[in-house]
């Protein structure tokens, strides 16, 4: 069946929340066609996952003709006791770093604090 991610099996580092997101940051203008793409996801779990983000007050989106905006509300708190005080732009900065340093030219968040570089990151 055309357009299906390839399964994966096992467990990863990030959840398909935070992929979600992160290809997001990096274009707010982008349809869920690419970001499912891009995320390895069905269109179907990525309408999920953006509406899940939507209702926990992470994600917003405007309607523009036949498209969509996102606005990613950066302030707000990750969810995990673990990271607790942590703000979505610190994670989000650590994932635009790594596109950054693999030659993918994610933006860098503009309100991420210098405290969220990686370490040895000469930051």
């Amino acid at each position: 069946m055309a357009g299906v991610p390839e399964p994966h099996s096992g467990w990863t580092f990030l959840t398909n929340h935070a992929r979600v997101l992160a290809a997001i940051a990096d274009d707010p203008a982008t349809r869920i066609r690419d970001i499912a793409a891009r995320c390895r996801l069905t269109e179907r779990a990525v309408q999920k996952i953006v509406s899940d983000l939507e209702e926990g007050g992470y994600l917003s989106h405007t309607r523009q003709g036949r498209s969509n905006t996102y606005r990613i509300e950066a302030g707000t708190i990750l969810r995990h006791p673990a990271e607790s005080g942590l703000a979505v732009a610190e994670l989000l900065s650590l994932l635009a770093q790594h596109d950054v340093d693999h030659g993918e030219g994610a933006r860098q968040l503009e309100s991420s604090p210098p405290h969220a570089r990686r370490p040895g990151s000469g930051g």
